[in-house]
């Protein structure tokens, strides 16, 4: 067996553990949780970083291209961004989603070896990894700022109803929230320009101008309007609560058919001939 095999079935457990824990904490306020949720998490983003360095360097290259390297790439940034979220603004709550997200996106390269041959000459391209790097950022920073949308809406709702304590009477102040899903969104925009910028100008080296034509770029240049239009919405009318909530779901779901159509594209295509 790889040992990053082993890395990676270490950070999972411990994901799972912190996923468990982290529930009686934001749901009851148990603070004695807290206890088992950060050390169990940052140890297994120690175990997630050992087991995605091991897996590309057994791979013999640098660049998380295919689907388990880049799951392993995406659940690290998720947990790292929970930490920091955590450790600026206190918002264990965001944890109740984030931690059992990054635990599904280690399911399946934790289960067996990834045997997926890739070509090499995309593999050692800096630019590639500076691509495919910078737009793993933009995706993290869409999922954090709609889960901290969600959480506004629910804890807007229950202000309403003027409900005191219950399930969710533990989660953070709306302003609290708020700042986190647009900051967020602020982040990752300019990871999102660099990253799709990387992307262009490769496709225009390798590929020539036809690539412009090509679904997935067309659905990149659409998915970056709209997150452009959805930044300058939210920073000139203040949108909050439910429609917020709408637009980053537009936006997310937009990222994953991008994410879907690199099925169907012909510029992207990292695979062994």
């Amino acid at each position: 067996m790889a040992m990053y095999l082993i890395w990676l079935r270490v950070a999972l457990v411990l994901y799972g553990a912190s996923s468990v824990a982290v529930i009686p904490d934001v749901l009851s306020g148990q603070v004695r949780w807290r206890k088992l949720v950060f050390p169990a998490c940052v140890s297994a983003v120690f175990f997630n970083f050992v087991a995605l360095m091991e897996m590309l360097n057994l791979a013999n290259h640098w660049v998380p291209a295919s689907l388990r390297e880049v799951e392993t790439s995406l659940a690290l940034l998720l947990a790292l961004a929970f930490l920091i979220i955590y450790w600026r603004y206190r918002a264990i709550s965001l944890g109740l989603f984030v931690l059992p997200i990054v635990f599904l996106l280690l399911l399946l390269p934790a289960a067996r070896p990834d045997h997926a041959p890739l070509s090499s000459q995309w593999m050692h391209n800096g630019w590639i990894l500076l691509h495919i790097v910078l737009l793993l950022a933009a995706y993290t920073a869409l999922i954090l700022s709609l889960l901290a949308s969600l959480l506004y809406l629910i804890q807007e709702r229950r202000l309403k109803q003027k409900q005191v304590g219950g399930v969710f009477g533990h989660l953070p102040p709306l302003e609290t929230m708020d700042q986190i899903a647009f900051k967020t969104l602020v982040i990752g925009f300019p990871c999102m320009t660099a990253g799709l910028l990387a992307g262009a100008w490769i496709a225009q080296e390798t590929v020539g101008a036809g690539y412009f034509l090509d679904p997935k770029v067309l659905l990149s240049v659409g998915m970056w309007l709209l997150y452009l239009w959805m930044l300058y919405v939210r920073r000139h009318s203040g949108l909050r609560g439910k429609r917020a909530v709408y637009l980053s779901s537009l936006v997310f779901l937009v990222a994953l058919t991008v994410w879907v159509a690199n099925q169907f594209s012909a510029v992207h295509r990292f695979a062994a001939p």
